[in-house]
This record gives C-alpha cells, sequence and structure tokens, in this order.
C-alpha cells in the first residue's frame, strides 16, 4: 500500500477547496484533453453550484506518477461538520487551505481542531496569492498561533507550506510571488513526500468501516469508507457488526472504487482503499464489516447531535395544493426518511396525531438546505421557525453556545455590535485592519436565529460573518432575538390591487406588489410599530361617472422587499409559519382568521 495516499481538503467557507481539488483532477491528467468539465466539478449539486458552498463531503481519487492519490473534499459550514469530524478516520493527513488575505477564521478553527484531534499529517496550502491584496507573511503567522493555540504536537507544528493560486492553476514553495509555477507538482510532491501511506494489515481478517453514507434507488444504502484491513471482494458473504453489538450477514452485491468523477465497480480492494459498498439495506456510519467467524468490531465513529430544530407539516394554507406535486402527510414523510438514510445528522420524528414532523439538524443552513431540495423536487409543506434544541447536564437544562467572528466596514460595526449585545452576545475581542473592523463573540445559538437577515442590511451587504458550534451553557430564561415589529397581515382573500396598497404602504414596508394573490391570515408586510395589524389589500377603487378604474396606474408603490428562503425562517416568530410551494414561497399567521388570534391571546392571559 505505499504508493497509496488518502487526504482530505478542509478550509473555511469559500478559501477555495473545491477549486483547488478541480486543478489537482486537471493537472494529474484525469480528464482527457477534449472531455468538457465544468468549474468547480466536485460541487455536483445545484444548490452548491449556485451558492458556491460544498455541503456533502465528497471522495476522487487521481493517479499522479505511480501514485494513487485518494482525495476528499469536505464542507467548510460548521452545520455540515460531522462530516468532517468522521472523513478523519479515513485519511492520513490534511490539506488545510487558507485565504491569502483572509487568513485564518472560524471555520478554520473548526475543521483544523478535528484534523489535529485525529492526529493526522497537516500540509498547509496558502490560496489566492494572486489577489490584488494579499497578507501571506501575517496569515503564516496566524496560521501558527492557531496550530499552537489548539494544543498541536510538535511534529504537527513543523507543518509543510505550498503558495498557490488554484484560480490560475499555479504553485510555488516560496511565499515570493514572482516564483509562482503554472502548474501544481510541487503540491503533488509534497503529498507524496510528506503525507504518510496508510498503515494497513493486508494479510489480516476483513475490517471496514463506514464513515459516510450515500443512497441510491436500485442498491439502497451505499457505505463509503477505508478498509482498515484485509480484503474485501465482489459478491463474498460478510459480516457486519452492529452498533448495538449484533451481527448481520449479506452478501456484497456491489463494490465501487474511486477515479477522477467516476465511481466505478472493481472486484476486489485491499486494506488502505477508500471504496463503498452495497448489500445491506440499512448499514449505519461506524459499524463494522468483517470477515464471517472473525468478527471484530473498531470503536464507533461519534455523530454530532443536531442542535436546531423545526416542525415540518403538509401545506394547510387555503392555496394547498395548487402549485405542489407532492403534497400529501406519506409522500412528504417518505421523503424525509429517504433523506437520513445518507444523512446521519439529520433525525426526523412524527407528531403523534398529526401530518406533522419534528425535524432536527446541525444549524439552520443544513435544515433550509432541505427544504430547498424538496421545493425543488415539487414538495409543498409548511415550517415552523427553528429552535435550538435544549440538552439537560448535571440536572441543569442547557442550551448551545456559539463562537462567532464578523468582519464589517468600520462605519457600519457600531450597530452589529449594539444588535449583537442585544442578543446576549459577549464580545471577545476587536481588531481593525484597512478600514475592515473584525469582532469575534460568543452568543447563545437562539440568538443568532433572525440576526442574518439584519445583519446584511446594517452592513449594506458588505460584512462577512462566520459561527461555529462552542459548548452547552445553563439556559437563564431570557428571550432573546425575536422580531421587535409586528406584521401586516391580510384581511380578506383575493388579488392584491395597486390602490389599496398604496393607501397601506405607509404604516410599513410591504412584502408584495400588485396582482399577487393572497388569502385571510397571510403576512404582506411589516408593521412600523411593535403589534401585527390587519389590513384590505385587495380593494379596489369605486367606479364614479367621473373616475374609472385605469387612474389606478398612476399610484407609484415603492418596491417590496423581497426574501429568500433562509430569510424567511430567520424573520417569523414562534406564532407564524412559512408555507413552502416549487413557485412561492408565503409568509403566514398560524391561525389565519383575526377572531382565532385574537381567542389566542386571550387564553395566553
Amino acid at each position: 500500500m505505499s504508493n497509496i495516499r488518502n487526504i482530505a481538503i478542509i478550509a473555511h467557507v469559500d478559501h477555495g477547496k473545491t477549486t483547488l481539488v478541480d486543478q489537482l483532477l486537471r493537472q494529474s491528467g484525469t480528464f482527457r484533453n477534449n472531455e468538457q468539465v465544468a468549474e468547480r466539478v466536485m460541487d455536483s449539486n445545484a444548490l452548491e453550484r449556485e451558492r458556491g458552498i460544498t455541503i456533502l463531503a465528497k471522495n476522487t481519487a487521481i493517479n499522479y506518477k505511480d501514485y494513487h492519490i485518494n482525495i476528499m473534499d469536505t464542507p467548510g459550514h460548521a452545520d455540515f461538520g460531522g462530516e468532517v469530524e468522521r472523513i478523519m478516520k479515513m485519511v492520513d493527513g490534511v490539506l488545510l487551505v487558507v485565504d491569502a488575505y483572509e487568513g485564518t477564521m472560524p471555520q478554520t478553527r473548526f475543521v483544523l481542531k478535528k484534523a489535529l484531534e485525529s492526529k493526522v499529517k497537516p500540509i498547509v496550502v496558502i490560496n489566492k496569492v494572486d489577489r490584488p491584496v494579499v497578507r501571506i507573511s501575517e496569515v503564516r503567522d496566524e496560521i501558527l498561533e492557531l496550530f499552537m493555540e489548539l494544543g498541536a504536537e510538535d511534529d504537527q507544528l513543523d507543518f509543510p507550506t505550498v503558495y498557490v493560486s488554484a484560480l490560475q492553476g499555479t504553485s510555488s514553495l516560496s511565499d515570493e510571488l514572482s516564483t509562482q509555477e503554472a502548474t501544481m507538482d510541487h503540491l503533488f510532491d509534497m503529498i507524496i513526500d510528506e503525507i504518510p501511506a496508510p498503515d494497513v494489515d493486508e494479510e489480516g481478517p476483513l475490517q471496514f468501516q463506514p464513515a459516510l453514507l450515500d443512497y441510491n434507488d436500485y442498491v439502497g444504502r451505499i457505505g463509503v469508507g477505508r478498509i482498515k484491513r484485509g480484503k474485501i471482494k465482489l459478491n463474498e458473504t460478510v459480516s457486519c457488526v452492529r452498533a448495538d453489538g449484533s451481527i448481520t450477514q449479506f452478501r456484497v452485491q456491489k463494490l465501487f472504487g474511486f477515479l477522477g468523477l467516476s465511481r466505478i465497480e472493481i472486484q476486489e480492494a485491499s486494506a488502505g482503499d477508500i471504496v463503498a459498498i452495497a448489500g445491506l439495506a440499512d448499514i449505519g456510519v461506524g459499524e463494522t464489516v468483517c470477515t464471517m467467524g472473525k468478527e471484530e468490531a473498531l470503536p464507533l465513529l461519534r455523530v454530532d447531535e443536531p442542535t436546531i430544530q423545526m416542525v415540518f407539516g403538509t401545506n394547510t394554507s387555503p392555496f394547498a395544493g395548487r402549485e405542489g406535486k407532492f403534497v400529501t402527510a406519506s409522500k412528504i414523510e417518505e421523503r424525509l426518511f429517504k433523506e437520513t438514510n445518507k444523512d446521519v445528522s439529520l433525525k426526523i420524528e412524527r407528531i403523534p396525531n398529526s401530518e406533522e414532523w419534528i425535524v432536527s439538524g446541525r444549524g439552520e443552513l443544513h435544515l433550509s438546505i432541505l427544504i430547498e431540495t424538496m421545493r425543488r423536487e415539487g414538495y409543498e409543506l409548511q415550517v415552523s421557525r427553528p429552535k435550538v434544541i435544549l440538552k439537560e447536564i448535571d440536572g441543569e437544562v442547557c442550551e448551545p453556545w456559539e463562537d462567532v467572528q464578523v468582519e464589517a466596514p468600520d462605519d457600519c460595526i457600531g450597530s452589529v455590535i449594539e444588535s449583537l449585545g442585544f442578543r446576549r452576545g459577549i464580545m471577545q475581542n476587536m481588531t481593525s485592519h484597512d478600514g475592515q473592523t473584525r469582532v469575534t463573540y460568543h452568543i447563545p445559538s437562539r440568538g443568532m436565529i433572525g440576526f442574518m437577515t439584519n445583519f446584511l442590511t446594517m452592513t449594506k451587504g458588505y460584512g462577512i460573518i462566520s459561527h461555529t458550534f462552542m459548548e452547552y451553557r445553563p439556559v437563564d430564561g431570557e428571550a432573546v432575538g425575536e422580531r421587535q415589529l409586528g406584521v401586516l397581515i391580510s384581511i380578506d382573500s383575493g388579488q392584491s390591487t395597486a390602490y389599496s396598497l398604496g393607501s397601506v404602504e405607509d404604516r410599513g414596508v410591504m412584502f408584495i406588489g400588485p396582482g399577487v394573490e393572497v388569502y385571510e391570515g397571510m403576512i404582506v408586510g411589516e408593521h412600523s410599530r411593535d403589534n401585527d395589524l390587519v389590513v384590505n389589500i385587495t380593494k379596489g377603487k369605486n367606479l364614479t361617472n367621473t373616475r374609472s378604474s385605469s387612474k389606478d396606474s398612476t399610484v407609484v408603490l415603492k418596491k417590496p422587499r423581497q426574501f429568500n428562503l433562509e430569510s424567511c425562517l430567520d424573520y417569523i416568530n414562534d406564532d407564524e409559519l412559512v408555507e413552502v410551494t416549487p413557485e412561492n414561497i408565503r409568509l403566514r399567521k398560524r391561525l389565519l382568521t383575526d377572531q382565532e388570534r385574537r381567542r389566542a391571546n386571550r387564553e395566553k392571559v
């Protein structure tokens, strides 16, 4: 196995991991010269391409000289951090990619901590050296400080560094930009020289542990992992030591290896190889596949617990069933449980005697990606405001806290600091550089719910924010992060008119324009005060002998506020829902009629 290298690429969001994998694939000759390849080939999911982020860990492999290099492209968002942790069990080294200007960020700390805990060999890749403004020497110092802070051992502190521009396909072993060469060979050679070959036993009985799951309609669940010991063959009957200690026997129906972007069927694989196997319909992460009669379980892999939950339900609005292909409870339930086949961080629980499910995940982004994926597949549903999951520790109720780092222009940072303070954030650090201020906070996770929309407004879109789970702390009972202003609620069903909108818009900010179908209880705007207000936006101008309804067109309206899915989830309060269909995203009150809401308020008092 001396010619195999297993590495993972880890980094903060948008520091260039996936672009770097692109270059490694291209320059290793993995693609034919005439092969049409998209940019960021590893981001195969449409949502990943649109957002420029990696959502699911993916593996690829390249052949360079006489070596076979398996590469894991990992997510940078803390919401998908469980995958990063498990991938460390499959590799012997990591490439830590750091932006030559931004330097170390919260997720850099998060992913590096996972790597150092797993005792894998790090290589630092300082990327984007072709940017107009870079801080290479400062960034190098920041990286060293981070290694020391995280308690890196002496051999880990002596990390090799490569300077690259993944976009341009250049690299160098020197921080002098003039030494950049149009090749990635410097990085390839360093991987071969510095990353150890897998320390495995080819001759012993089989041990294989899936660290990731995939799903295929034809073969069911597929376990992806590294063979720790022995060999595995297609059609061989093997045992699986389950998480509860029981043993299940099954036949290896499919055995896949990896090369480039292809998953290729193979007949046999040996210790050190990263492979995917199919044959056991409910194979789980961390279970051990062994030779029959020689069952020896590997230590179970830890899967990060969910920190956020939402209630998903069938759409109950007056427009239910109009726009979706899949609208029934059975279809939604089937789709949600299908997602758990490949996403082990997701937990689904049906609420008894209802058409609702508690869906728990690693963060708002984790759950909003699932909702958006279902929406695009034709599902229609309604979802509640995200809530943090409380946990009892030593007899005390505790809530998750996060480490938050914000970078914004100097003239905007005051309002950001004020808002984070209001949400019970505790400032840890503050630095200024070139008109930008960077602040670090510790803040309860519930304080971050609903913050993003305000943050983008406060920083005029120029702010950068990243946050990662830190620890659980006792709950102090104070309400945090509730929206301060009330909403404008439609009192009638019909089509909105410019005439009605014109008479209502001085009461607040509208979310819709004229000609939009609305129903009673739908949220159509934000009130300028802290109470909710019912409004009629479907009324047309009365016709008289001297005036006609065509005069309506002379009304000049302000542009309505636009919301995407994440903004909607951030915006709503506990008594509100987001209605999600393939064609529209609407905000609504949980109780649609004004009478029902008044009665509920009286009962609450």
